[in-house]
């Protein structure tokens, strides 16, 4: 299946400064297929080493870190020769291999000629409990998430739509020969998400219910995976938070609250649990800016904040949303629809390489997302139907006069003013085309 990150990993192979490359991602989001992929299509060969399936592969670390004596016994093991230029070397899930990760600052200093790519899921975590010594500044780091909805389009076969749509002008309307099928997968987007496997299995067989069994295994090797590289005095905590998650998202005030967790849990119990969660990348964490300054980063409150999962058909199935409710949109799903919506667009926009938070002012006013444009902010309202009247919105550009923004509902494409601020409505189906219309 086609992934759009291919193409950094084609400028990462070019670059001049090139590093060891470090793909992160949640775990099951396709990094050993879309390494080996880029390795059979780029590279004279690919060697490999696994550090999940055979523990014998990490002795070959032990020792010390001399490439040349690392490279030849890695020969020996494979029976594969690695040669600078031709070869590309994949180590996949070196989070189980400490000195792995500390061996590519050599790589970096004394082999730069040889392409290296790392692959791991559980990264974050394994750097802290491990204490590994990470090679700062000697790796470039990509990640990958789930599937984009673009990404689905082209899986689905309908890459014309995506050709299509391409660069839509903005005073044109989108007619219902493009619309029609865009929502129609949209939905299925919903429905499905993101995970290779889930997507895959929607292709082979086009049954929701086999999609759903993929959520079900995935989520139920999420949950493994607690016990198995969590601390157990914190497993009980991840596994309460990450069942909140869908109940928080539900709420009116979807602000994160910690005694919504469990009763009596104050926020000091359970915020390495949150972290762990927000490490291994099965959730993400969207910060309050109150009063907006570049950068954004630096006027975050870290104490006030939403969480979302890493992957829409996974929250779809354990919030227990059958499929025909989002295919029917009956009126019980009001409600829900815009958290899934919201957690739609943070996905979209996460995958576009934007990094968003939220606005608010007190009780009375709030828009959805904000994000930096060089010398500026873009807010982005978030509407789950048509409606797109957006009375926060208008507050946030009259008083912070930013030069554009973004209504994203079921409304088709326009532009207009509000206030100072040019607007561009843009459908729900359209975000991936998102930055060709803040020209």
């Amino acid at each position: 299946m086609y992934r759009e990150i291919i193409n950094e990993l084609i400028k990462w192979k070019n670059s001049q400064r090139r590093k060891p490359l470090l793909l992160t991602g949640v775990r099951q989001c396709g990094k050993t297929y879309i390494v080996n992929e880029f390795g059979e299509n780029h590279f004279s060969n690919i060697v490999s080493l696994n550090f999940e399936e055979s523990e014998n592969v990490r002795a070959i670390f032990d020792y010390d870190f001399d490439v040349e004596r690392i490279i030849g016994e890695i020969e020996r093991h494979t029976g594969e020769n690695v040669i600078p230029g031709e070869t590309l070397l994949f180590f996949d899930e070196i989070q189980n291999c400490p000195r792995a990760i500390t061996s590519l600052k050599y790589f970096c200093e004394n082999k730069r000629d040889l392409h290296v790519v790392c692959a791991g899921s559980l990264l974050g975590v394994a750097i802290k409990r491990e204490q590994v010594s990470f090679p700062v500044g000697k790796v470039n780091r990509l990640e990958l998430y789930p599937m984009s909805f673009k990404e689905f389009v082209i899986a689905s076969g309908r890459e014309d739509l995506i050709e299509t749509l391409q660069d839509w002008p903005v005073d044109r309307m989108i007619p219902d020969l493009y619309s029609v099928p865009m929502k129609k997968l949209l939905k299925e987007y919903y429905i499905v998400g993101g995970m290779p496997e889930a997507v895959q299995a929607w292709i082979d067989t086009q049954s929701y219910e086999e999609v759903g069994e993929v959520h079900k295994e995935v989520l139920r090797d999420y949950a493994d995976d607690f016990s198995k590289h969590a601390p157990l005095s914190d497993v009980p905590k991840i596994r309460w938070i990450w069942d909140s998650v869908p109940v928080q998202l539900a709420k009116e005030n979807n602000k994160f609250v910690f005694s919504h967790v469990k009763e009596g849990k104050r926020s000091a119990e359970l915020e390495d649990a949150l972290q762990w969660l927000n490490d291994a990348g099965l959730i993400s964490q969207l910060y309050l800016v109150e009063k907006p300054e570049l950068p954004l980063s630096g006027f975050a409150d870290k104490t006030y904040f939403k969480v979302y999962m890493s992957d829409l058909g996974l929250l779809r199935t354990k919030s227990g949303i059958a499929p025909e409710t989002i295919l029917n949109e009956t009126d019980m799903y009001i409600r829900f629809k815009g958290a899934l919506a919201e957690n739609f667009v943070l996905n979209e926009l996460r995958s576009i390489g934007k990094v968003p938070y939220f606005w608010r002012s007190g009780n009375t006013a709030e828009v959805d997302f904000i994000y930096e444009d060089q010398e500026s902010f873009v807010p982005v309202e978030v509407k789950a139907a048509d409606n797109t009247q957006a009375k926060s919105y208008k507050q946030f550009c009259k008083k912070y006069k930013p030069s554009y923004g973004y209504k994203i509902s079921e409304k088709n494409i326009g532009s207009n003013m509000c206030v100072q601020t040019r607007t561009i409505s843009l459908p729900h189906y359209l975000i991936w085309d998102l930055d060709h219309y803040n020209q």
